[in-house]
């Protein structure tokens, strides 16, 4: 028995239940999700029962209504604890309230509050976007009005709809059907994965906070957090993620008095890129999934589930997410359509409890304002044309095309260097990621020998915490090169070794 927040909590005796019957498309990357009746319980006949129960009990909305195999629900997460001085204190600015307020009026309203631009000024009438296979996406004139105009905070309207819809049927999240004060799932666009990154650090971190994190690491993620003044806390992994057993040994720093009483050096959250980690290529297996999330429970720290790769698992079915196992409203997750759709066009969303999400919109209110309404518009009309099982063969497409780039690059290194240097296999991304033998740090070798020899990888120093601390690895891509590059550029690097050693 686990105490968790001053209560008892008992662990889980299964897999999370599931409580939506998925479509083809999902089911053969999430058979895990499956579920003959809705909801179903795995575990025993009497645990079934008492779930079954308080589904029955009119207006229950609880935690223990929605799954019941992670056993009795926590208090309803207080999220103010989470949150800086400085997002507490946003509010919501009028003039965006009014722009969100027109878009859902009726084309008789005459406004003559906005302060828009007349979009009959614009130069750009139309457009016709060829897409592969022959087909193409249509932006009339009408469209293109709006598309051209200043836009909702959180995203237009039928995007958000998509979004939430796809999240739901792909990650079914306990917390789609809670009320908004329990954590209530919510989506919201951003300008690329990296602004919605940086906007979920800004409204969590205050200096001095402790954070948690797997380094190596994506060195856009230490960037944004260094200047915040948080201490950064790393917790070690091999290739298959984050090692609970390490986790639990940080996290024994605490007491559960710490946790009652919601100590300020507790540590906030837990960041970690779970599907082909930039650099490490290492993948979470599901076990460690659940082990980690009962350790935020315990410990009462968020999770930052950044997946960009999650569309790039090499493997099926695919892994299933913190998203899909968080029943207390405890996960903030980023997706990004850069890396199977296109990464310039700077669409990303996040996904997350209500009460925090708003948080980040407030935000983007003020900052950025919106992600950009022609890049909404021309992604959504592409996805409705689509739909879910379209996008989904979509990825498969790319999936197939990045196995094959993987698969060319290890061929070469493990003809060059075999004898030279180390790596595990990535299941997910674009990333192999190489110990060189013999060689303490990689920054002088990779920054002026490399060059040299015209071959440019990344040193491994760049993506610790300390990137002045030395690093005997090295990161190559495999996205953009050809077998025949890969190739060539194993052999100068293996070259480069032998001289170095």
């Amino acid at each position: 028995m686990e105490e968790t927040q001053g209560t008892t909590q008992k662990e889980p005796t299964g897999e999370p239940c599931g409580l939506r019957l998925l479509d083809e498309s999902t089911q053969d990357r999430r058979p895990d999700l499956l579920s003959e009746k809705q909801p179903s319980c795995r575990h025993d006949p009497q645990e079934e029962q008492t779930c079954l129960k308080r589904l029955s009990k009119p207006g229950c909305t609880g935690r223990p209504a929605v799954r019941c195999c992670w056993g009795s629900a926590l208090e309803d997460m207080n999220y103010s604890q989470f949150i800086t001085t400085v997002s507490a204190a946003r509010k919501a600015s009028p003039i965006r309230l009014l722009t969100e307020l027109m878009q859902k009026s009726p084309p008789s309203l005459i406004s003559l509050a906005g302060g828009a631009p007349n979009p009959n000024v614009f130069p750009f009438k139309r457009a016709t976007i060829a897409i592969g296979h022959g087909t193409t996406v249509e932006i009339g004139e009408d469209l293109m009005k709006r598309a051209l105009q200043y836009s909702a905070s959180a995203g237009i309207p039928e995007l958000l709809s998509w979004l939430k819809n796809f999240q739901q049927n792909l990650h079914n999240p306990p917390t789609a059907n809670y009320s908004p004060e329990q954590g209530q799932m919510e989506v919201c666009v951003t300008t690329g994965s990296q602004e919605g990154l940086c906007k979920v650090f800004e409204m969590l971190i205050n200096p001095g906070d402790n954070i948690l994190l797997d380094a190596p690491t994506y060195p856009g993620t230490l960037a944004a957090l260094r200047p915040l003044g948080c201490n950064i806390i790393n917790v070690p992994s091999d290739q298959h993620g984050i090692i609970p057993k390490a986790l639990k040994e940080v996290l024994s720093a605490w007491s559960s008095e710490d946790v009652k009483t919601h100590s300020r050096h507790l540590p906030k959250f837990l960041y970690t890129i779970p599907n082909g980690c930039n650099p490490t290529g290492n993948s979470l297996t599901r076990e460690r999934k659940n082990e980690i999330y009962q350790l935020a429970r315990k410990y009462d720290f968020l999770i930052i589930e950044d997946d960009p790769y999650y569309f790039l698992q090499f493997e099926k079915p695919w892994a299933p997410t913190f998203l899909s196992m968080d029943v207390d409203g405890r996960v903030i997750r980023t997706d990004s359509f850069s890396k199977v759709l296109s990464s310039g066009l700077r669409i990303g969303f996040l996904t997350g409890p209500k009460p925090l999400i708003d948080r980040v919109v407030l935000h983007i209110q003020v900052s950025t304002m919106h992600t950009s309404t022609f890049t909404q518009i021309m992604i959504s009309q592409l996805l409705q044309q689509w739909g879910e099982k379209g996008f989904l063969e979509h990825v498969d497409r790319v999936v197939e095309f990045y196995r094959t780039q993987r698969n060319a690059m290890l061929v070469a290194a493990d003809k060059w260097l075999k004898d030279l240097a180390e790596w595990y296999p990535p299941a997910a991304g674009m990333f192999l990621w190489i110990k060189i033998k013999g060689v303490s740090d990689t920054q002088q070798l990779i920054m002026e020998k490399a060059l040299q020899k015209e071959v440019l990888l990344v040193p491994g120093g760049a993506f610790n915490i300390d990137s002045s601390e030395p690093s005997s690895y090295v990161r190559a891509s495999f996205s953009l090169a050809s077998p025949a590059q890969m190739d060539l550029a194993f052999k100068r690097l293996a070259d480069l070794i032998r001289e170095a050693l």
